[in-house]
């Protein structure tokens, strides 16, 4: 469960309130598959409903101290709800071999069958709920960082980027305040920074400095532990650097180890693929209802063929032939030139196309063939390959995976024209971060936002 430090009149029991419908679901689930009355009348019974309940406290007492950060992920909730249930299931099976309590086979898959559907969705629905909460001003932690260097205005950034987080920043403190700071934001230096933690109430305490100056950084500890304040320590890393670490130790020395790129597992790869191979089979057997009318609607609406072929940088930077409906006019700039906004190329029907992002769909070929996938790195005219990679740093590190039809770049807002060289940056950076942190549940979060997000229409899409 995700740790709360909450703030706000019932903010202190929304931790309690979910790991009790926990309890509620997984006692449901077991009367229903072992009939209510017979689970009363056995002494076998009763021990293991007692049992099925006694293990869930360490469960739910390590997922609540594991996940301390407020930032709620989808896929990380699901991911952690089913952690939940194999540890449960594990627990049980051991407590009952242990016991000595036979236990039925049948009952104890029907039981878990529900556990693996329930509880997940309520997690889910619950994370939804406490987001809701949040956006609404409850249940909010109010933090301050300490520094104002790159890394803090980055952090500054997350913590406003989604309301659902329950983070109310407060304010920088820093020695020397960067120019690039908002001043109203600026609560001045160091040694105002207790004073202001017990005025404001301050919750947590992010610190952005250099931990090379221990004076400072002890300083800020002590004041954090003083207050009943959580504090953490932010490295300072260059934002490129978006995968997941792990702290570990060298003798006394901590020291961050990076996680392995997922998709270097050959077994991941094999998941992914076989993902890809059912959403696209599954894509093209319905593709006739939408391909028909759509390309005759393009053969009306203007001369020329239904798709548009472009060669594109693919896989470890190999050139494929990308499919897309046609959605301009016969030019020959299409290899050369963006679409904009109000580009003269486009027809009436392929704007509606490309805002929908119907035009996309001929691309579940290319994912069945195996040049792309559904998720990932959108992949760019071979001008851009050629314009970018001399100016991004890791640019071509976003074909270490198959390109794909949407990504996580697509589904956070960066789609469409680039104008300014900050807005490709952007979108390398959400895609190296997505090949970091790929997962399954990932892949199909961003689906799912990709279908919402085409059917509530996106500004960008153009």
């Amino acid at each position: 469960m995700t740790g709360i430090n909450q703030r706000g009149r019932y903010g202190r029991y929304i931790h309690y309130i979910f790991t009790a419908v926990d309890f509620l679901i997984i006692n449901l689930a077991f009367v229903t598959v072992w009939h209510f009355p017979t689970l009363l009348h056995t002494q076998g019974g009763r021990t293991a409903w007692l049992l099925v309940n006694l293990v869930y406290l360490p469960v739910a007492y390590w997922m609540s101290t594991t996940h301390k950060i407020r930032s709620i992920q989808m896929d990380h909730v699901a991911a952690n709800s089913l952690r939940a249930v194999v540890s449960h299931a594990v627990l049980f099976i051991a407590s009952l071999y242990i016991i000595g309590i036979d236990f039925y086979w049948t009952l104890f898959a029907e039981f878990y069958c529900i556990c693996f559907v329930a509880l997940p969705l309520w997690w889910l629905l619950s994370r939804i709920i406490l987001k809701t909460y949040r956006r609404r001003g409850k249940n909010f932690s109010r933090v301050v960082i300490v520094g104002t260097n790159t890394t803090a205005r980055r952090l500054q950034d997350e913590f406003r980027s989604e309301n659902g987080f329950g983070y109310k920043f407060m304010g920088f403190f820093d020695d020397k305040c960067s120019e690039h700071v908002d001043p109203e934001l600026y609560r001045g230096d160091l040694s105002r920074l207790e004073e202001y933690v017990k005025e404001a109430q301050i919750d947590e305490i992010f610190y952005a400095l250099s931990g090379e100056n221990e004076e400072a950084l002890q300083r800020v500890i002590r004041i954090a532990d003083d207050n009943m304040a959580r504090f953490y320590y932010v490295p300072r890393l260059t934002r490129f650097i978006t995968r997941g670490f792990t702290l570990t130790a060298l003798g006394p020395m901590p020291v961050l180890a990076s996680k392995a790129n997922p998709l270097k597992r050959r077994a991941n790869r094999v998941i992914k693929r076989t993902f890809d191979i059912v959403v696209s089979a599954v894509a093209l057997i319905m593709s006739p209802l939408v391909l028909i009318p759509v390309g005759i609607a393009i053969k009306i609406s203007s001369p020329g063929p239904v798709f548009f072929r472009q060669k594109r940088t693919g896989y470890r930077g190999r050139d494929f032939e990308c499919l897309k409906f046609r959605t301009m006019k016969v030019n020959t700039t299409a290899d050369t030139a963006q679409a904009t906004k109000n580009d003269p190329r486009k027809t009436r029907l392929g704007n509606i196309l490309r805002h929908t992002s119907i035009d996309e769909l001929p691309q579940f070929w290319n994912v069945f063939k195996g040049d792309m996938s559904v998720i990932g790195p959108r992949p760019h005219m071979l001008r851009h390959t050629e314009q970018y990679s001399r100016l991004i740093d890791q640019y071509m590190m976003r074909h270490t995976v198959k390109p794909g039809i949407t990504g996580w770049a697509q589904v956070n807002g960066y789609r469409g024209e680039t104008r300014e060289l900050w807005q490709m940056e952007k979108r390398v950076e959400f895609d190296m971060w997505y090949i970091e942190h790929w997962s399954l549940l990932l892949d199909m979060k961003i689906m799912f936002r990709t279908v919402y997000n085409a059917i509530v229409g996106e500004k960008n899409a153009f």
